[in-house]
């Protein structure tokens, strides 16, 4: 069972992390300033600052957690940046990712991964587990529930107060999808 449970956790870890990573690959190979043009035009402040932080978080988090390094501080990264991208940009496309801009499905489903990887632990197979980081590879801890959900939680609430200012209707659910008159 041991080893199931390791492979489930590492093909959770590489394609969650991997997939965030060359998302990050790609708004640096797309120019920054590009990125952070579109950044100020969904109402953030210094979009160009913002683009760097994100491209940022998205590789070296999902470098982290593919590797399961630091595993709840890396699943904490993958939260707090699909909760401002779900907030900022498909909360009111709705659900489904097949809409014009996408809905929420996929900024949903990668932050549920990390925070279970967060929560369980990376497995024996990761970094952490190298490193002596965890005692055990695949324990569930509180702590790492906490460090995974709620820090991500916090750190993009934070980043939501001090840079970005909604346009209006923003934060309508499905409003991006409803016919104007």
């Amino acid at each position: 069972m041991a080893s199931e449970m390791n492979l489930a956790l590492l093909l959770v870890r590489v394609v969650v992390g991997v997939t965030l990573a060359l998302h990050g690959v790609n708004k640096v190979r797309g120019g920054l300033a590009g990125t952070g043009r579109w950044f100020t035009g969904i109402g953030f402040r210094w979009g160009y600052p913002n683009a760097i932080v994100a491209a940022t978080f998205e590789i070296g988090g999902g470098l982290f957690f593919a590797l399961g390094l630091l595993t709840p501080l890396a699943g904490a990264a993958i939260v707090g940046l699909m909760v401002v991208a779900l907030i900022t940009s498909h909360w009111q496309v709705g659900f489904f990712v097949f809409r014009p801009n996408q809905g929420i499905e996929y900024v949903l489903v990668l932050a549920a991964a990390a925070i279970a990887v967060g929560t369980i632990g990376p497995g024996e197979w990761s970094l952490d587990k190298a490193f002596g980081i965890v005692e055990s590879g695949y324990q569930a801890t509180w702590w790492g529930l906490v460090l995974s959900a709620a820090v991500g939680v916090a750190g993009a609430l934070g980043q939501l107060a001090a840079c970005w200012k909604p346009p209006t209707g923003a934060l309508q659910w499905g409003s991006a999808t409803k016919k104007k008159p």
